[in-house]
């Protein structure tokens, strides 16, 4: 292909800038918290051990309801039905079936939540695998925190530059630093029926949420 000729030109002088970084940072009580609630049944054949599930998880679900929590707030999030062996002298061995059905439960009565997942379990839930706590406004809480860095970062801004005797003329540009960091769950070990007989209700302690945003802050100087 023809090449094409490129004609030099000078540069424009660029306006100097200077770069800060800014944190912001919201602590909230949790308002909401998520509960992941699941149900194993075994038998000899994958028609019992299905059935023998479904009947547990209907009894679990039937909790569920009792204790306030409604339909929209349940969501299946795993249904498996696998076999299950034995290995002797090279040999494998059919040993059951296993059914499991899983469900993630959103609670906005914290209060409840200990109730609740001792009730779930005494209607069959063999296992408990992690409680996430939230806000059920974190949007709000999210703007808060982004007005608190962008805050932070124009003082940083306004310092790194009246150190050098200059002044801030006016904002380029505002990056929200945005990391990934999903909400770690707090593990809670196997419960059975027999445990939640044993006590009212699982102690849960909600502690404080903290939400962190950091931006990019960009301003021309003179």
């Amino acid at each position: 292909m023809p090449a094409r000729a490129q004609v030099a030109t000078p540069e424009t002088p660029q306006q100097p800038v200077v770069v800060t970084t800014g944190e912001g940072v919201v602590k909230r009580a949790p308002d909401r918290a998520w509960v992941t609630i699941a149900v194993e049944s075994r038998a000899r054949s994958p028609q019992e051990a299905q059935r023998a599930n479904a009947e547990a998880m209907k009894g679990v679900m039937d909790r569920l309801k009792a204790s306030g929590i409604p339909a929209d707030a349940i969501q299946t999030t795993m249904f498996d039905l696998q076999p299950e062996f034995d290995y002797a002298n090279g040999k494998q061995t059919l040993r059951d079936y296993v059914a499991r059905n899983q469900v993630q439960v959103k609670v906005d009565a914290l209060g409840k939540l200990g109730e609740i997942i001792a009730s779930a379990v005494t209607g069959g839930a063999t296992n408990i695998s992690g409680v996430r706590f939230d806000l059920q406004d974190r949007d709000a809480a999210e703007r808060e925190a982004l007005r608190a860095a962008v805050a932070d970062a124009r003082k940083r801004a306004d310092a790194a530059v009246r150190g050098a005797n200059m002044n801030v003329e006016r904002v380029v540009r505002i990056e929200e630093l945005r990391e990934f960091s999903p909400p770690q769950p707090r593990p809670m070990a196997m419960a059975s029926a027999g445990m939640a007989e044993r006590q009212a209700a699982v102690p849960i302690e909600a502690g404080e949420i903290e939400i962190r945003v950091r931006v990019l802050l960009t301003a021309a100087i003179r």
